[in-house]
């Protein structure tokens, strides 16, 4: 593994013919949840069933709020944790869906610069990027590919939800070239299901090509997800 400074964004590349992010693969960039360190999703690259030549990139969320310091976790962007955490307690969803965080612009602007060096510094071939992330990542991910032109193989959206509907809703068909996995657990405390299956509806309505996995379980990633990602890289790279 090694570590690049990209833009604002420090990322962690492996894989490849090197274990380094070496050689001419497709890549796959997987953006972080809220809280997570750095390296959170790294272990992913050796569990994934895909070939050796694909390389995977792992930025590192800019923000270290207080509340995640003292741990190394990181965000893309502030949230309201106590009301996160009020919305769980009484069992219901939190709908953010016609909220636009503080914050999400800003790191739409900093994973696109990253993207673009990345794609520059491992000579990624135009059609071999595939995009995605976790929990708030995944919304990142989803907000950076209805924003840009930029040509994707992929975009996987793991445990995401429905936000900005506003502004997302109307772009979602200039990029229904792309294909999309989307999973999410039936007892996700964190990001309601049901909001879940809302922002899967509005990306087949809009044209896309949406591999949907549901799993008995909360906000996480378990081995069905983990074999549909497999599945899913090897099929579009």
């Amino acid at each position: 593994m090694r570590t690049l400074q990209l833009g604002d964004l420090n990322v962690r590349v492996v894989g490849g013919e090197d274990r380094e992010g070496g050689g001419n693969g497709p890549l796959v960039v997987l953006l972080h949840g809220y809280g997570a360190p750095g390296d959170d999703l790294v272990p992913l690259q050796r569990v994934l069933n895909v070939p050796s030549e694909v390389r995977f990139a792992f930025p590192e969320a800019p923000l270290s709020p207080p509340d995640l310091a003292m741990y190394g976790g990181r965000a893309w962007w502030p949230i309201d944790v106590m009301a996160l955490q009020q919305a769980a307690a009484a069992g219901r969803a939190r709908d953010r869906m016609r909220e636009t965080p503080a914050g999400l612009v800003d790191a739409r602007g900093q994973v696109d610069v990253m993207l673009e060096a990345l794609v520059r510094e491992l000579s990624v071939p135009a059609d071999q990027l595939i995009l995605g992330g976790f929990s708030q990542g995944a919304m990142l991910a989803l907000d950076v590919a209805l924003h840009t032109s930029r040509a994707l193989a992929g975009l996987i959206l793991l445990s995401s939800t429905f936000l900005n509907r506003d502004v997302w809703e109307p772009l979602m068909a200039a990029r229904m070239d792309v294909p999309v996995l989307q999973t999410h657990g039936m007892q996700d405390p964190l990001l309601g299901f049901d909001i879940a299956v809302e922002l899967r509806k509005a990306l087949e309505k809009a044209g896309s090509k949406v591999e949907w996995v549901e799993f008995r379980g909360g906000h996480e990633l378990p081995h069905t997800v983990l074999d549909a990602m497999g599945k899913f890289i090897r099929a579009w790279v």
